[in-house]
């Protein structure tokens, strides 16, 4: 039900729970690894006169990102020996995960980046191996250690902390690596993964038992595909991946049914306008003729201060009006400014119009943000959260980043004007969608 009866001082005393406030560290682990094994390793290569081609293919080590649904379900079942009796299956998982990106990081801080390039290059793949595990596993924390109203607090607090972790990953290394040296930077962020590790012992494991009516259905199945027996070890390896994968897909339009498909279609397009206008906005802010200081200046700290804002909008919104509401506003206020950047590409170039316009962005996105978090939270399964959520996390940026890909070419043949037109107008779908499900009372968390 909606929370409309609510005060709005309970609803922002929400950013007061512990386990709220635990997801600034925990985003703060999430998002430190993101930068260091991409962007700010690029500049440590670049320094050192690493060959261009070369450096371009280490952005290869991102696809771990992309892919880490495959594994999920192993995150969602399996325990880890000693850790799951100790900790519990989601922060032994997470633990895991942030020792081996600290252990990573400092790997790489002393290893010669010129004469042992492989060597740099493995180690980036184990810090991105183990930073996609710690997102799978801090999403199922996430979401099975508060209610659903909470969600979008949540993922306000978790985004902040990712984007401290950035700010600390991008200009604080750069800061001690010119003052100092690239190995110490590199060496104080894998210090920084203590933040995450000590409120990963601190914080409760949440509660995540799988209820009769999934044991029914993974039985189900397992008795349809032919492995209930479990007389070979072939078989039980089948079942076991019939209960970890097929399950939770099935689960999911089981519970939706048809509605399911109009509801994987609205986290397809939910991000598209918002993806699909990032991609062009620097070279739209120098094509205008602001300076890089000029664009640093406004993007980095207006944009900071104004997504922070933005979010924690949204998890006040989310508690006091539950999810769709907030959600649809998300859709609407973030295709309303990209006509902004319309309108900023064909008026005289002003400062304070850019920042205005930056403001407006950031917050807009930060409050579709926290409510497009809280929505894909409220349709896992607790049975299957971290596989059904990868799913979903994966589903909601694919698309986007295909459509973001031809950006240039609407550019190209059209200008900004109209290209900022076209990327309002492609939001417009999920603005349908979410009217469409608002009004399916199976389809609304709020319902």
């Amino acid at each position: 039900m909606s929370n409309t009866s609510g005060s709005w001082h309970s609803a922002f005393f929400v950013y007061t729970r512990p386990r709220v406030a635990a997801m600034i560290f925990l985003g703060f682990s999430a998002g430190l690894p993101f930068s260091l094994i991409s962007t700010t390793l690029s500049a440590w290569l670049a320094d050192e006169h690493v060959d261009l081609s070369v450096i371009g293919y280490f952005s290869l080590v991102g696809v771990a990102y992309s892919v880490k649904v495959v594994w999920a379900p192993v995150v969602d079942r399996l325990p880890l020996p000693l850790l799951d009796s100790w900790l519990g299956r989601r922060r032994s998982w997470i633990l895991s995960a942030q020792l081996g990106i600290a252990a990573g990081l400092w790997a790489i801080s002393g290893a010669d980046v010129v004469g042992h390039l492989a060597d740099v290059a493995l180690l980036a793949v184990l810090v991105a191996f183990c930073s996609a595990t710690q997102d799978i596993a801090i999403d199922a924390y996430r979401i099975e250690a508060a209610a659903v109203r909470f969600q979008g607090a949540m993922a306000a607090m978790y985004v902040f902390g990712y984007r401290l972790s950035l700010l600390a990953a991008g200009a604080g290394v750069f800061y001690i690596a010119e003052f100092a040296s690239w190995r110490l930077a590199y060496q104080v962020m894998a210090a920084s993964m203590l933040l995450g590790i000590i409120t990963t012992l601190l914080v409760k494991e949440p509660s995540h038992k799988q209820a009769a009516e999934e044991r029914l259905l993974e039985a189900s199945l397992e008795s349809a595909l032919g492995v209930a027996d479990l007389s070979s070890p072939l078989k039980r390896l089948a079942g076991w991946l019939s209960d970890a994968v097929l399950s939770p897909f099935v689960e999911f339009f089981r519970r939706n049914g048809r509605t399911g498909l109009l509801i994987l279609l609205l986290i397809a397009v939910y991000k598209m306008s918002d993806i699909a206008m990032g991609v062009m906005a620097n070279p739209f802010y120098l094509e205008l003729g602001f300076s890089k200081k000029d664009i640093a200046d406004v993007s980095k700290i207006f944009g900071f201060f104004m997504t922070i804002l933005g979010t924690s909008l949204g998890g006040v919104l989310v508690m006091k009006f539950g999810i769709m509401r907030p959600l649809l506003l998300g859709a609407v206020i973030v295709a309303a400014t990209n006509l902004l950047f319309a309108a900023l590409a064909v008026v005289e170039p002003d400062t304070r119009l850019l920042a205005g316009v930056i403001s407006a962005d950031n917050l807009s996105g930060g409050i579709a943000s926290a409510a497009f978090i809280a929505y894909l939270s409220s349709l896992t399964n607790t049975a299957y959260t971290a596989t059904q959520y990868a799913l979903f996390s994966s589903l909601m940026t694919l698309p986007a980043k295909l459509i973001g890909s031809i950006s240039g070419e609407v550019v190209a043949q059209f200008g900004y004007h109209a290209f900022f037109v076209y990327s309002a107008v492609i939001g417009l779908p999920g603005v349908v969608l979410v009217l469409v499900l608002m009004r399916l009372p199976t389809a609304s968390p709020d319902k």
